[in-house]
């Protein structure tokens, strides 16, 4: 069933946009209320907070590796072997730097 003939297309925008708001805050109002009802964290869940950089980061770097380009991909993979090395601010700065380089020389 579509809504299309009910709201004019920018109300349909603005109408997404408040529910994804609405959505956004009920899930991390839902989490906060059920992480201060607790008096211990369970490690399963720790382990689970944890993991939630490296989830986010990867949906991040993901498209960007498979729809950016060779420039783009050559940069991820120079990041990538920086930060096994370094920290986060030398991993990116070499990936800029890498993709910057390419662009620059024209080779992409």
């Amino acid at each position: 069933m579509s809504f299309d003939h009910f709201l004019p297309q920018d109300l349909r925008l603005i109408a997404v946009i408040i529910l994804a708001a609405i959505a956004t805050y009920l899930t991390r109002i839902g989490g906060a209320i059920m992480m201060a009802r607790m008096e211990r964290i369970p490690p399963r869940m720790e382990a689970a907070l944890n993991a939630v950089p490296a989830a986010v980061l990867s949906t991040l770097v993901a498209p960007a590796i498979v729809y950016g380009g060779v420039d783009v991909t050559i940069a991820i993979l120079a990041a990538f072997l920086v930060g096994l090395r370094f920290s986060a601010l030398p991993m990116l700065l070499a990936g800029w730097a890498v993709v910057m380089v390419l662009r620059t020389a024209g080779l992409f």
